[in-house]
């Protein structure tokens, strides 16, 4: 069976919004670590439109132009419309409760050093490698057989013609260990490109879900990450089921089970801090119950992993799983 899966640069449309959002929410956390915002940011062909919701206790007015040109630069038409929290969600959060309900899947397996699946962590890892010398918009996919060898490749980056492209991707086929002759490459596929980012697509934050979770082989939730603080348990618990599947991986290797792949499902009704399911399974459908081990509560996980802080716009460039961060590890 084969396995694909994509990535985007940190110059994609989408991810510019991601990082938008997340820039300002960083920013948030800075001044006021109690903060409660969530931004959606739509962007494309000249203009910006920031809307969202922030409650926080900064005294001075939100930079939001400055912050989007630095993620950005200054040529666009920046329209912000920003209120605070709703009274009726805040009621439910300031007991502890969750900032909505939702559905948070964590995963963790044994295909590499970074316990995400193997196509994903090629894609990732082929997408970062070709803009490390060619900082545009771009996307890659990367395809494996069921003995996780590469099998296909796709790469298409702004302003790097096919003859750097082939080079770049030959060179990290053969840093992979692979003959890149024996690989199917399709390059830049509908020909070379210039117009790239904003100036050729719309973007919007949280479109790229997939490709900020674990890639198409694993369940998500549904719920978007970036220009959410952490009283969103769409974006804390799932960072929460994500540190509990590493560790019951690990766990499970320690007492040498042949577990290989760890699922961890979070459940939460809004205005309520008790998770309506916590538990883990296997790839062989064996479950368990996983709050006599962990705190679960909303309040519990942003204390245990240490979430007011302004650490979520390096998320937005590479994803939050398997580049290091601290529910990433043991």
């Amino acid at each position: 069976m084969r396995k694909t899966a994509e990535f985007v640069s940190p110059k994609h449309p989408d991810k510019l919004c991601d990082r938008i959002s997340d820039n300002i929410l960083d920013y948030c956390l800075t001044q006021d670590p109690n903060s409660r915002v969530a931004i959606e940011v739509q962007g494309g062909h000249g203009f910006i439109n920031i809307n969202g919701e922030i409650t926080t206790n900064i005294k001075s007015e939100l930079p939001i132009n400055d912050l989007v040109e630095e993620v950005v630069g200054n040529e666009y038409r920046i329209q912000v419309k920003i209120t605070q929290q709703s009274s009726e969600i805040a009621q439910g959060v300031d007991t502890g409760g969750a900032g909505d309900q939702g559905i948070m899947i964590g995963y963790a397996c044994n295909d590499n050093d970074e316990m995400v699946p193997e196509e994903y962590r090629l894609a990732r890892d082929l997408c970062r490698y070709i803009y490390d010398s060619h900082e545009y918009d771009g996307k890659t996919q990367v395809t494996i057989d069921s003995e996780n060898n590469i099998t296909h490749i796709v790469a298409s980056f702004q302003n790097t013609p096919y003859e750097e492209l082939d080079h770049r991707t030959y060179e990290w086929l053969e840093n992979q260990g692979v003959n890149p002759h024996s690989i199917t490459r399709y390059l830049n596929p509908a020909g070379d490109w210039e117009q790239g980012g904003f100036d050729a697509d719309a973007g919007l934050t949280g479109r790229k879900l997939v490709v900020d979770n674990y890639g198409p082989r694993v369940p998500i939730g549904g719920g978007a990450y970036s220009g959410k603080d952490p009283s969103k348990v769409d974006r804390s618990a799932a960072y929460m089921a994500r540190y509990i599947a590493v560790q019951e991986l690990k766990f499970c290797n320690k007492v040498d089970s042949d577990d290989t792949e760890i699922y961890c499902q979070l459940s939460y009704a809004i205005g309520r801090k008790e998770p309506i399911q916590a538990v883990c399974w296997n790839q062989d459908g064996e479950s368990w119950n996983v709050e006599d081990h962990y705190e679960v509560y909303p309040n519990d996980i942003i204390e245990f992993l240490d979430l007011k802080k302004p650490i979520y716009y390096e998320t937005a460039h590479w994803g939050a799983y398997g580049n290091g961060f601290k529910w990433d590890k043991e």
